[in-house]
């Protein structure tokens, strides 16, 4: 690294002490989260003014407001020096095991569909270690230093490899309450009971009720829920008729907790993924999506 590469390199100490106290908006409150003194923090923060050329500060009293270049630098530091604590929590994790696997992943399907299987995967490879991220939406995997991704959806993610698992089968389910109530029998028996909707599949009371040849039901009624682990709770309570995909609810129905009241199934066009970066090769990262392929082969059809 050469004289001028270095120039613009500030010091660790001088981004972290600028990073707090933006984020703080207070030089003493860095100073104590860091455990440095008020004049050391303004030290490192005159650094970085130094190295990028413009007052990153403007003082109000005994407070700092961050200027605009200021704002700009705050929030690009902040999201590198994330970057950095994550690297550094895998290389720690990964000293205490022989890997760690950085995971994003979908909330309800990992709260309701991974986990609990994991301790099979574990007992299968307890020299592999896993660390789990939300991530709702595609993104730049290698950017963001993750290993795979579950992902929802076509199989349209740029860059990378994609391996299906399963596809999206929703299917109609009430409590045993609720059939007991509207004395459900078949599907026809539900023409006024209400519907419980997804936000995210808008439409999917509509095609399933037009797959069976339902007419004349109001498809829009009902009310409405951001995810299916809500869903599943308003059916639980007797609010309506949830139509879930499959894999979700197994347990319940296996259970009886949940009954299924029209066998036909609704198959989406949307699909879960095993995702990685087009150039990985991982062994570990091999391991875990064999093992949730045949996790998903064990599925009902």
């Amino acid at each position: 690294m050469d004289s001028l590469q270095r120039r613009y390199i500030p010091s660790m100490s001088a981004m972290r002490s600028f990073e707090a106290a933006a984020r703080h908006q207070s030089f003493t409150l860095a100073a104590k989260e860091l455990d440095l003194t008020q004049s050391a923090v303004s030290r490192q923060v005159k650094e970085m003014e130094q190295i990028v050329g413009a007052k990153l500060f403007r003082r109000t009293g005994r407070d700092v407001i961050l200027t605009r270049a200021g704002t700009r630098l705050a929030t690009d530091i902040g999201s590198e020096l994330d970057n950095i604590r994550r690297v550094m929590m895998r290389a720690v994790s990964a000293g205490n095991m022989n890997s760690t696997l950085r995971v994003a992943t979908l909330p309800t399907f990992a709260t309701l569909w991974l986990i609990p299987r994991l301790p099979d995967f574990f007992s299968k490879h307890p020299d592999i270690e896993i660390s789990f991220s939300t991530r709702l939406e595609p993104f730049d995997l290698t950017e963001e230093n993750f290993d795979l991704a579950i992902h929802f959806g076509q199989q349209n993610w740029p860059n990378t490899q994609m391996r299906k698992f399963f596809s999206e089968r929703m299917i109609p389910v009430a409590s045993p309450a609720f059939v007991q109530h509207h004395q459900i029998q078949t599907i026809k028996d539900a023409k006024d009971a209400p519907l419980l909707h997804t936000s995210s599949r808008p439409t999917a009371w509509h095609d399933y009720l037009e797959k069976i040849g339902f007419e004349g039901r109001p498809y829009l009624t009902g009310r409405y829920f951001d995810q299916f682990s809500m869903v599943i709770a308003a059916v639980q309570a007797s609010l309506g008729i949830g139509l879930l995909p499959k894999y979700l609810v197994e347990n319940e129905i296996s259970e009886g907790s949940l009954i299924v009241i029209n066998d036909d199934e609704l198959v989406t066009q949307n699909s879960y993924y095993c995702v990685t970066p087009i150039d990985q090769e991982d062994e570990n990262v091999e391991k875990f999506c064999q093992w949730m392929i045949k996790e998903a082969s064990h599925l009902s059809t």
